[in-house]
């Protein structure tokens, strides 16, 4: 991914109204699914740009993001949640605490289901997990669901047409699906019919957010997340799980200022859980902050709305997955 290429590449139009619809319709839609499905491709994807990290590593996800997709009559509000696991820290626990909060309030659950692998425990525990919150046991032993249950089949780009038949086919049996959409998020294969799909069980509702709003993440969650995706992508395996991310500052140039560079300065604190952790993330001579300044310089400078800098420093936060003063402080 170049600097300067923040987006999908293909960004569906905001304004497209879906057709046949003269109510204007709105609400949340709790995107839900095991560690590594595809969740954040496939925000990225709908919104049109990249507001949620999306990496190969699977509990990337720490955060419930909002991201906005608006059209000429509806709203969808879409809350990216950290993967449903069992939790092995109190990092893990506070995690599934923030799934918890995602689906307290949703019209519409997107139940994303990876089409290369086999459905697996994972998906009955999450499936399980909703049945308990979302729907109502029938004297018959079925589940009449209180809001629409959409599954989605992500990364069908893996499979060829049999293959993808008799996977539907499995999704389907399954759960008792209000629809199901195949989708591949990565080649942009079928995108806009999720999106349809999504508006369409969606209940009539107002617009909530500026047309032009994209997410609900303030700057600095925005900037702390790509930090995080930069180095997940730079360092892959070498980096370590317990990597967090704190944007401490915007500051705005003076333009009364003389000795001003007319640039906001973003100050950064990147911590990590011991101090033989801090050269992995800094690299020989700083050669990994520097690629990381690189390929955040365009992303940065238009989320701040000017040119930037990034000042990244690495610091050590003993043990901070486990302690429940240190996770408050990191945004947990």
């Amino acid at each position: 991914m170049s600097e300067s290429d923040t987006s999908t590449g293909h960004e569906p139009a905001q304004h497209e109204p879906v057709k046949g619809h003269d109510v204007y319709r709105s609400g949340f839609v709790a995107v839900v699914g095991r560690p590594n499905v595809g969740k954040s491709t496939l925000m990225n994807a709908l919104v049109g740009t990249q507001i949620a990290i999306a990496s190969s590593r699977p509990e990337t996800t720490r955060k419930a993001i909002r991201g906005i997709v608006t059209t000429d009559n509806a709203q969808l509000v879409l809350v990216d949640t950290p993967g449903i696991h069992r939790p092995r820290t109190l990092l893990g626990q506070r995690l599934n605490d923030v799934v918890e909060e995602s689906l307290a309030d949703v019209d519409e659950i997107a139940f994303l289901l990876p089409a290369d692998q086999e459905i697996g425990p994972g998906d009955k525990r999450i499936l399980s997990r909703l049945r308990s919150q979302f729907a109502k046991k029938r004297d018959d032993g079925s589940f009449a669901w209180k809001i629409p249950l959409i599954a989605i089949v992500t990364k069908i780009d893996e499979l060829n047409r049999q293959e993808l038949i008799e996977k539907l086919i499995q999704v389907n049996e399954f759960a008792d699906f209000t629809d199901i959409v195949p989708v591949s998020a990565l080649e942009h294969d079928n995108v806009s019919e999720v999106r349809d799909v999504l508006i369409e069980n969606m209940p009539e509702g107002p617009q909530m957010y500026p047309a032009e709003q994209l997410t609900e993440e303030k700057p600095e969650s925005t900037i702390a997340e790509l930090v995080r995706w930069a180095f997940l992508e730079e360092l892959d395996d070498e980096l370590p799980h317990s990597l967090a991310v704190v944007v401490d500052s915007i500051e705005y140039p003076d333009p009364d200022d003389p000795e001003s560079d007319g640039k906001a300065h973003v100050l950064v604190s990147i911590y990590v859980e011991r101090d033989s952790q801090k050269p992995i993330i800094i690299g020989h001579k700083a050669e990994h902050l520097v690629k990381v300044r690189k390929k955040l310089r365009t992303p940065v400078n238009r989320i701040v709305g000017q040119k930037a800098k990034l000042d990244l420093h690495v610091k050590v936060a003993k043990d901070w997955q486990s302690d429940p003063k240190k996770l408050e402080r990191l945004g947990f």
